[in-house]
């Protein structure tokens, strides 16, 4: 039986997706090149510090800069996103996933947070979710970024159930091989030409209910 459901956060709680992308352009243009939408597809589900190597090597800068200079280009990144993210209000949390989070809750599973992101708790401040959550996992207390399976790993350590009885909530192809390889079934939000990996591909969190969640990891262990 399915004991808690772990969210990756962008892309499935809220679309902070497109605030990334403005702030990469804005460091991107910085360094004098242009960053554009189909660029920005290759950072999806990925760690900060792995997206600074894709951009600079978008923008044909590999190996031009050291540790402690790309550490100061993704601060800066990072400051760009915060001053975005400070505006995000309660409206921009995604179809169905405020409705989803309780149903869980009410019906006794627990939820977790399972991110990449550095920002997760301010953003659910943000969102006035956090009540909503039994822990947060993000990028401050993780070392390898997802397909690596620690933050979900983590999310089911300290929700104090075996991996075998939680289930992920993702959109990248990253956070479905991580959930996977923490030996976890994983709900894909998005296309299912892409995210076809995944036990179940949905367009939001309105098309799922926690009779959906039970039933899946039934076939699963089948």
């Amino acid at each position: 039986m399915i004991k808690a459901c772990i969210f990756d956060l962008d892309g499935v709680i809220v679309d902070t997706a497109k605030y990334h992308f403005i702030a990469w352009r804005q460091l991107a243009a910085h360094l004098g090149f242009p960053f554009t939408q189909a660029d920005n597809e290759q950072l999806k589900g990925i760690s900060r510090m792995a997206s600074l190597d894709i951009l600079l090597s978008i923008g044909g800068l590999t190996g031009r800069y050291n540790e402690t200079e790309k550490q100061l280009l993704a601060n800066e990144k990072n400051n760009n996103y915060v001053e975005l993210i400070n505006n995000i209000t309660p409206d921009e949390i995604l179809p169905g996933a405020r409705q989803l989070l309780q149903t869980l809750r009410n019906s006794g599973i627990k939820t977790a947070i399972g991110s990449a992101s550095k920002n997760a708790t301010t953003i659910l401040r943000r969102l006035q979710l956090i009540p909503l959550f039994d822990t947060i996992i993000d990028g401050n207390k993780v070392q390898h970024p997802k397909p690596n399976p620690e933050v979900f790993l983590k999310a089911a350590q300290e929700l104090q159930l075996p991996p075998s009885e939680c289930i992920v909530f993702e959109d990248a192809l990253a956070g479905i091989q991580a959930a996977h390889a923490g030996g976890m079934p994983c709900i894909a939000i998005g296309s299912p030409a892409i995210l076809h990996t995944a036990e179940l591909v949905i367009p939001d969190l309105n098309h799922i209910t926690t009779e959906q969640i039970q039933q899946l990891q039934t076939n699963t262990n089948q």
